[in-house]
């Protein structure tokens, strides 16, 4: 395809119908090309070749090794016979005791402490952002709370659908509820962090969660919101039972809004043995029973006016025990963590747990020949050109932006910025 036979526009409509691979390798072609395949609104306009493929990204411990393993295995009739193994960008790997907070548009969102003395729990919070399709990551520094002893900080990520920025929201709330007397208003309560923007700002609604909330740290994002379990405070009776809700936000306007849960999850005491979760761009709600051994998945519909949950199905595993339910596949199938039980019970915290498909017709378990020690973290996900205009070692810290190539320039830059 030469520039003198065939027009630039002809070329970029068939350069944005290309795999991935090829926009990588096309982009050493000429500087016309380079430049275009960066550009932001080539990215956010790239349509990948159809039927796209969706991917299961795993990430779990061996036992046998310090650093998590991350695979990626191709979610169609031939799972798990498609299945790489990973490896991470620098920026990823020098994360210590990291958690996977959130995954969007083919992006995957963790968060640590980074410091010295991250280990205990301290350091600078930092949020990296991975595209797997392209191996490329960002990073960027999350403020601190402002009163550690009164308030409790988390973060939450999510792609805005209308423009493609990447977003991380970090939500500040009040630790204890014998507190939330005292405080009238919850300092820097959310901060909203824009890849295009490289800065931090307020949202733009001004409807915030109520103070006597407290949030989950899991998430999920569905079709353009963000949804949290949640527990309002304020419903504490004797009995030590609160009131559980979802709280939604949307990706484009920002507003925060309260969605009701099936009254036979309302008052389930704990949301500890709750989750929600992505079913087909449908937020689903999963009520984990232990004592018998079983899962009930349950659909939130949405027809513009109110939304309503439905019971889909029950996910029981006889000959194992159902630790959790950790994704779904693109065929609505569950993704499971199973202890297989036979394992001897003195050993159980450090058996190795089994990654399975649970088929809900059937009622049958398929072992996906994964074995972890510790907790499965899966994630669906989709190749997508995101991030591919933002400079490699990218590190975001006050408004600015920083290339740094190695961890020991993340601890200087952090002790440098922390004097500013």
């Amino acid at each position: 395809m030469s520039d003198n036979n065939v027009p630039f526009e002809i070329q970029e409509e068939i350069i944005k119908r290309l795999p991935i691979k090829s926009l990588i390798r096309f982009q050493l072609v000429s500087k016309a090309w380079k430049s275009l395949i960066g550009s932001r609104h080539f990215i956010a306009d790239y349509s990948a070749p159809h039927p796209q493929l969706q991917h299961l990204l795993v990430r779990y411990d061996d036992g046998h090794t310090s650093k998590p393993i991350y695979s990626s295995v191709v979610d169609d009739h031939t799972l798990p016979n498609r299945r790489v193994s990973l490896t991470p960008p620098p920026l990823v790997n020098w994360l210590r005791d990291s958690i996977i907070i959130g995954s969007s548009h083919g992006l995957l969102c963790l968060h640590c402490f980074y410091g010295d003395d991250a280990s205990y729990g301290f350091g600078t919070r930092m949020a990296v952002i991975w595209n797997i399709s392209i191996r490329k990551a960002i990073a960027v520094v999350v403020p601190n709370e402002p009163d550690g002893e009164i308030y409790i900080t988390f973060t939450s990520f999510g792609v805005c659908p209308e423009t493609s920025d990447p977003k991380i929201l970090k939500i500040t709330e009040i630790k204890t509820w014998s507190d939330t007397e005292s405080v009238t208003l919850i300092p820097w309560q959310v901060e909203v962090f824009t890849v295009s923007s490289g800065v931090w700002r307020c949202p733009y609604s001004t409807n915030l969660p109520r103070k006597s909330v407290q949030f989950s740290c899991l998430q999920v994002v569905v079709d353009g919101f963000c949804y949290w379990l949640a527990t309002d405070r304020s419903t504490l009776d004797p009995g030590f039972k609160a009131y559980n809700l979802i709280i939604s936000f949307h990706m484009t306007s920002e507003e925060f809004t309260e969605v009701n849960l099936p009254d036979s999850l309302i008052y389930e005491g704990s949301a500890d043995y709750l989750n929600i979760s992505n079913l087909r761009e449908s937020l689903v709600v999963l009520d984990r029973n232990t004592e018998e051994n079983v899962c009930y998945v349950w659909s939130m519909k949405d027809d513009g006016v109110s939304k309503s949950f439905t019971k889909l199905f029950t996910i029981y595993s006889p000959d194992a025990t159902l630790l959790s339910v950790l994704e779904f596949r693109r065929s609505g199938e569950p993704v499971i963590e199973i202890l297989d039980n036979d394992a001897d019970p003195r050993y159980v915290p450090y058996a190795p747990s089994l990654l399975a498909i649970y088929e809900p017709k059937s009622k049958h378990t398929s072992n996906l020949g994964i074995n972890g020690i510790g907790s499965f973290f899966v994630h669906s996900y989709q190749e997508t050109t995101l991030l591919l205009d933002q400079p490699d070692f990218t590190v975001y810290d006050k408004g600015k932006g920083y290339i740094v190539k190695q961890r020991a320039e993340i601890l200087s830059l952090l002790k440098h910025t922390s004097k500013v």
